[in-house]
């Protein structure tokens, strides 16, 4: 298939054995690569209920046609596993360019698999070959001085995957870092390869060029697209200029941007921690992913700490979720998060829990209220350490509230802690929660992109109607731009029908924009599939009780709760599932997956 190499690093690490695989054409014509290609792997490699943290499951990195191309945001690729922390599927994707330069050093995808004996690191050179080397002095060092080391050893010109403290010490909420400051941040996936003794995994290197099936034409469609990104407000001006900390002011304005742990949906303080603050205060320089004209990531200074971010999600979770409106210490938190290899929407997500539990006489911890930000940076080390309360902590919000007896006190779909959108000012988006694959999760379907923010077409956020049929569209729609791999924010000025140019101009095949929904059809039931045969299902597909018993009592949201069940029943029936939701045989047959 032109575009792609064609080729999959298959990485044991119990016999310290690689090998080099050809995908099948079928299975890349039906599922493209990245996240669809992870997942098909996944389903067909790894054994039923296995533990996420036993050395049988998978890592699988991919990218897709797009990646190293001249397509705008072709920087981003995926990560495929088993997740410790919702015991489901789990995809994600990054940005930065490891992906462009694993793809340059010959390989779409790696499969790893098994357990180091010894403490070690992956470096896969595109001049000098594979390799496992010994890393024992790196384990126990953060993310930033494992990228040093790394650079004294590799040499400069290096991108690397690596986790700090969490991901060493199994915490259920670590991430795996990206040249040390981005991230595949959600699902505990820094548990999974901390649980395999490996440190980082290395690119370098690398000459590789894949087959363009009409480099003119793609020149083209390119030129089209890069023009577009340039009028779209969002991608000219916004994300360039604030990075998704614009979405501070406009969420909190519209009465559902989280506080306390979702007790509250405005705060007249968020403006402290705003994009705009941010801007003004805290940025050094912006910068962005490979191939990227949208450049959204900034730089930043708090204090006498400096980083990358922070992120919408991010100043959210540790910030006003928390009832903490101190920039610094907001910005400082997220700092540490990226040092210690912690996913920042499930550290503060789950802190929140544990404040709300101490609030309710659950816990006996005077520091743990909320609006304490003097115990935050401490809290998020005993987090990555398993160190007193920050044990507990670590084990996801799920965990530690059904320690309590206070299981309605976690704001988590499938173990996964919600983001920050309360889903009662958004009741599409609300669904999207309880139906996404991989837990609590806005990007599965972003269905604000309509309720909210009028992208391509506004739609009334408190209604029903259209609303399951509207998400599902959304949710095939995702699927392919993470399989491709392209990134989210791009979607704000093109569309399908621009990745279907650009996919038809690479690889020659005549991909039209509903074809392309058919294969997001594919992904998306082959991931449900997944998750049902390793023990979940409709009774996972929920939102906490608080969204659908108690209204919000103030702002432009106020009064609303979500009619969930009305929106499950309708969103199973257009799914093709039964009312267990459960695909029907004939929805497989229909995909060409009834085999599975």
């Amino acid at each position: 298939m032109k575009g792609l190499n064609n080729k999959i690093l298959e990485v044991d690490l119990n016999r310290e054995k690689f090998r080099e695989v050809t995908v099948p054409e079928k299975i890349l014509s039906d599922y493209i690569g990245g996240r669809g290609l992870g997942v098909k792997l996944l389903l067909d490699k790894l054994p039923i209920k296995t533990d996420p943290l036993d050395q049988r499951n998978l890592l699988i990195f991919s990218t897709g046609p797009f990646g190293g191309t001249i397509v705008p945001t072709n920087g981003r690729f995926s990560l495929v596993t088993k997740s410790p922390l919702t015991n489901g599927i789990f995809y994600s994707n990054s940005g930065g360019s490891f992906g462009v330069i694993m793809k340059k050093c010959g390989y779409d995808g790696i499969i790893i698999q098994g357990k180091l004996k010894e403490l070690g690191y992956l470096l896969i050179d595109g001049e000098n070959g594979v390799l496992l080397k010994e890393s024992s002095n790196l384990w126990g060092t953060d993310t930033e001085k494992t990228f040093e080391e790394l650079k004294k050893i590799e040499g400069n010109k290096i991108n690397a995957l690596m986790i700090g403290q969490a991901g060493e010490n199994l915490v259920k909420i670590a991430s795996i870092m990206n040249d040390a400051a981005r991230a595949f941040g959600r699902g505990g996936v820094g548990a999974v390869m901390g649980s395999k003794k490996l440190k980082a995994v290395v690119v370098k290197g690398g000459n590789a060029k894949v087959e363009i099936n009409d480099q003119d034409l793609l020149k083209k469609y390119v030129k089209v697209a890069q023009d577009k990104i340039k009028v779209v407000p969002i991608t000219r001006s916004s994300l360039p200029k604030f990075g998704t900390s614009a979405l501070v002011n406009v969420i909190n304005i519209l009465g559902m941007f989280p506080i306390n742990n979702f007790q509250r949906g405005f705060d007249e303080r968020a403006v402290q921690v705003s994009g705009e603050k941010i801007d003004k205060n805290l940025t050094q320089e912006h910068e962005g992913c490979y191939a990227c004209p949208i450049r959204c990531g900034r730089l930043t200074k708090a204090g006498d700490m400096r980083g990358k971010g922070p992120e919408y999600e991010s100043v959210w979770a540790l910030g006003p979720n928390l009832g903490i409106f101190n920039l610094t210490s907001v910005t400082q938190a997220n700092y540490l998060c990226n040092l210690y290899g912690l996913d920042t929407i499930s550290c503060g997500g789950s802190i929140a829990c544990a404040m709300e539990l101490q609030e309710k006489g659950h816990i006996d911890d005077p520091s743990l209220i909320f609006g304490n930000s003097g115990i935050l940076k401490e809290l998020v080390r005993k987090i990555a350490f398993k160190e007193g309360i920050g044990a507990q902590i670590s084990e996801g919000s799920k965990i530690l509230s059904k320690r309590y007896g206070s299981e309605d006190i976690a704001m988590q779909v499938k173990g996964l802690e919600l983001p920050a959108y309360d889903p009662r000012g958004a009741i599409g988006h609300a669904l999207g929660y309880a139906t996404s694959t991989r837990g609590g999760c806005h990007l599965t379907g972003y269905l604000a992109s309509l309720e909210i923010f009028a992208a391509p077409k506004k739609i009334d956020r408190f209604t029903i109607a259209g609303k399951p049929d509207l998400l599902i569209l959304k949710q095939n729609q995702k699927a392919i731009e993470d399989s491709l791999v392209i990134c989210a924010f791009a979607g704000w000025a093109l569309g399908l029908d621009y990745y279907a140019r650009f996919l038809k101009a690479i690889t020659g095949i005549d991909y039209d924009v509903m074809k392309l929904l058919e294969i997001g059809e594919r992904i998306y039931n082959l991931e449900r599939i997944f998750n049902i045969r390793e023990g979940l299902g409709r009774g996972d597909d929920i939102l906490p009780p608080r969204f659908i018993n108690e209204p919000l009592q103030e702002g432009f949201s106020k009064g609303s709760i979500v009619p969930l069940k009305t929106m499950l029943e309708q969103y199973y029936f257009i799914r093709g599932w039964d009312e267990q939701g459960i695909p029907k045989l004939e929805t497989l047959e229909k995909l060409g997956i009834k085999q599975i």
